[in-house]
């Protein structure tokens, strides 16, 4: 496959400037509320300008693998950069894709070899990033059923498991020891299919316990639907709870943290659209809601990641930057007590862009943060929020106004200290960090 510069590459495909949705099209939270616009509304809108950017007669000759850029004087070519340095770039149209949104990642036990799983409009890319300066795309896993902006994609041992909110969508279930002889890029097919919902937002795992947690469906009054894949190829129907009504994001874990009394059961730490709800899953038939804590200044509860000793909990709102006018936020709960968490602080960066997706390792933060791209945070104190810029990759180099493009999702964890970002214009981006 072809290998560009950055910089032929990024002229190319024309995406500096693509239209959008800015802060000053948009009324206060107050506004937004009255007329019932969701983030997805809004993306919506500012998505479908992409698309027809990115299918215009510039893409007719679509540009392969970007070589990598190491970070010097502050930038990785055209891309403003600290401690970061640019292996490769898989352009969306090298996956045949007009956007891209969510990202994960698999190391496969038996080879060592470790995978890109990336969300597309049109179904799932795989790329093999063993090598993150030469990554190999081996194809994709097609939609179910239509193209859709939104799809989530998590792994259970060798299993994908596919969620969109394209309609009648589903639950693909996806063998990920096929990757292993792909020789040249191919469209796979789902190993098996759950069909207890039409559409769905997200998807979260468990991969102690072996549940799959849907949420954002058309089930549950959009709260968790959860399904049991202890046996992958046959996912079946364990629970349901939308007490709480929508949830947008969930992670769930086998807890063991420091409120002695849940130790050992099955924990949903949920970002509720306005609110972060704590719920006791551990039986599926009766979930049980433990609290949920508003806080001021919410605009979105978007999305949030618990620390290493499950004290606290750091979250992303997802609408303050755009309504409120502030910079990007990130809150921190302390939720040594589950049924009673409080907020512990705030951190605001130095950036107006909007925070979107964010994970923790070893005290670090790792947040997608659309048009100031990876943000890599050091954690010097969760109790006080205090945060401090460790490095960073601006993969939207022409601004970091608080609009929908650039980072999306963000992935850390397939160690050599590789991080996935996946770009909505751009395509996957495979990083590096520096001490």
């Amino acid at each position: 496959m072809k290998r560009w510069s950055v910089v032929a590459a990024l002229t190319l495909l024309g995406l500096a400037t693509p239209a959008g949705v800015s802060a000053s099209d948009s009324a206060d939270h107050e506004g937004w509320q009255r007329a019932a616009i969701s983030p997805e509304q809004l993306m919506d809108r500012q998505r479908s300008d992409v698309a027809r950017e990115l299918n215009s007669s510039r893409m007719s000759s679509p540009p392969g693998i970007v070589a990598g850029e190491r970070c010097r004087n502050g930038h990785a070519g055209i891309f403003p950069c600290k401690r970061v340095d640019l292996k490769s770039l898989v352009p969306l149209a090298s996956m045949g894709a007009l956007s891209a949104n969510d990202i994960w990642g698999w190391k496969d036990g038996r080879t060592g070899r470790k995978y890109a799983l990336v969300g597309l409009d049109n179904g799932t890319g795989f790329v093999d990033v063993t090598r993150p300066g030469k990554p190999r795309y081996l194809g994709k896993l097609p939609t179910q059923t239509e193209s859709s902006l939104w799809r989530d994609v998590k792994v259970y041992q060798h299993y994908a498991v596919v969620v969109s909110e394209a309609q009648n969508h589903g639950m693909q279930v996806f063998d990920l020891r096929k990757l292993r002889k792909v020789r040249t890029p191919r469209t796979f097919d789902a190993d098996a299919y759950y069909g207890g919902f039409r559409g769905a937002h997200n998807v979260a795992v468990n991969e102690r316990s072996g549940y799959a947690y849907v949420v954002g469906s058309d089930t549950c009054r959009g709260g968790l639907h959860m399904v049991n894949i202890r046996r992958p190829l046959f996912p079946y129907f364990a629970g349901c709870y939308g007490g709480d009504r929508y949830t947008h994001d969930v992670q769930v874990v086998t807890y063991r943290g420091p409120d002695k009394r849940y130790t050992g059961r099955e924990i949903a730490f949920a970002a509720n659209e306005s609110t972060l709800s704590i719920i006791d899953v551990t039986r599926k038939r009766r979930p049980k809601l433990l609290s949920k804590t508003g806080y001021r200044g919410a605009a979105y509860t978007h999305q949030g990641w618990l620390t290493g000793n499950q004290r606290y909990f750091v979250l992303g709102d997802e609408l303050d930057e755009l309504f409120r006018g502030n910079n990007t936020r990130t809150f921190v709960f302390d939720v040594r007590d589950l049924k009673d968490p409080s907020r512990s602080g705030t951190y605001t960066a130095p950036t107006a862009a909007i925070d979107h997706n964010q994970y923790i390792k070893r005290g670090h933060v790792y947040q997608a943060n659309y048009r100031a791209g990876f943000r890599w945070l050091k954690a010097k104190d969760y109790a006080t929020a205090d945060f401090r810029v460790h490095g960073f990759f601006d993969i939207y180099p022409a601004d970091d106004r608080p609009e929908f493009n650039g980072a999306w999702g963000v992935y850390p964890y397939l160690g050599r200290n590789l991080v996935l970002i996946n770009g909505i214009e751009q395509g996957l981006f495979v990083l590096r960090t520096r001490p």
